[in-house]
């Protein structure tokens, strides 16, 4: 039972990686039109994203595999997420446009990438420990 909520959360993750690789990549590389339906985005964020996004599709191996070193993706993840996010924050502040979506998005990024890292710490990391 274990082992297939490991592939469940490796599927969630899996395809969490794979959107946030499209849709940034998408804007970055200015493919299918939607950087423009993107507006007022803030690349710094983007790259964040898309860095993020790797990070995911290494970390759902992780799950699959039951790896130690899953939460360790993770955590870079949440690094590069909130690097990102204060420097959303000096951007903002500094009066440059922005989507106020943006904000959300990032907060709604980091907490599922801080329950996705809580989730690989009980289920492997710990594990290993015992």
């Amino acid at each position: 039972m274990k082992k297939l909520i490991q592939y469940i959360i490796a599927t969630v993750l899996a395809a969490f990686g794979l959107l946030t690789l499209f849709l940034s990549s998408s804007v970055i590389f200015d493919l299918f039109g939607i950087r423009a339906k993107e507006g007022n985005y803030v690349l710094m964020v983007v790259w964040a994203n898309f860095l993020s996004s790797i990070l995911y599709l290494v970390a759902a191996y992780g799950f699959i595999k039951d790896k130690n070193w899953t939460i360790k993706p993770l955590g870079i993840s949440i690094i590069v997420l909130l690097i990102a996010f204060i420097g959303l924050f000096i951007h903002v502040n500094s009066g440059n446009i922005y989507e106020t979506k943006t904000i959300g998005a990032m907060l709604f990024r980091m907490t599922v990438t801080v329950v996705f890292t809580a989730l690989a710490f009980f289920m492997i990391s710990k594990k290993s420990k015992q």
